[in-house]
């Protein structure tokens, strides 16, 4: 008799929590506290269970870069992206671009994929041309380097030597990128613009050698 009447004494685990829920207002503040505690620690538990996706390495631009410009370190830097945002042709190496040139400008943190350095690849897809070749021109009048971007259509000329009627050293060349204004150094006052343009290889072999003794200008299309 005894015994049954101390197991009877013995409250239950939801006699218990009733009786708590009965009680003063700290008792039923400390018991949510603890069972908020409880599902907290429960719900870290299962996201740290959660795989997780890992990150794949993409090479950026470490600060706002110019068109034209010629890639350095300090230019450069690696970020981890998700693999599903990460962008086709997208550089995973910074020395996949070091030293190379940029066509068209970039923001920091924007990724540098393939097709925005020059390189023979890059001109191939621009022109549809495999084996085409890129060939720097210096302009001789800087505005008109200014109505040029990458993917801007130009006819190379150059001045006729008898009759003064310009020569067509090539036709529809595609601008790959317009380099930086270079600052002046003794004796280069007054230097133009480089453009780089993409050619075949026969026509950006001949603008090349008319570079060297005459001057060189573009048309636009």
């Amino acid at each position: 008799m005894a015994r049954t009447r101390s197991t009877r004494l013995a409250a239950r685990p939801h006699e218990r929590l009733a009786e708590i829920l009965r009680g003063s207002g700290w008792r039923r503040a400390a018991l949510l506290r603890r069972a908020v505690a409880g599902l907290l620690a429960v719900l870290a538990l299962v996201l740290a269970l959660i795989p997780r996706e890992r990150g794949s390495p993409v090479v950026v631009a470490a600060r706002d870069l110019r068109s034209g410009a010629a890639l350095s370190g300090a230019d450069l830097a690696v970020a981890s992206w998700p693999a599903g945002l990460v962008p086709a042709g997208a550089l995973g190496v910074a020395a996949q671009a070091d030293g190379h040139v940029l066509l068209g400008a970039a923001r920091a943190g924007e990724p540098l994929t393939d097709v925005r350095l020059a390189g023979p690849d890059t001109t191939a897809r621009l022109t549809g041309r495999p084996g085409d070749a890129a060939v720097p021109v210096r302009l001789p009048d800087p505005d008109v380097a200014r109505l040029l971007a990458p993917g801007s259509r130009v006819d190379v000329v150059t001045p006729g030597r008898d009759d003064d009627r310009p020569v067509v050293l090539a036709a529809d060349a595609a601008v790959l990128t317009v380099l930086a204004a270079e600052p002046d150094g003794p004796g280069q006052a007054g230097r133009g613009r480089l453009v780089l343009v993409a050619l075949p290889r026969a026509e950006a072999a001949r603008v090349a050698a008319a570079a060297l003794s005459e001057q060189v200008a573009v048309t636009l299309r």
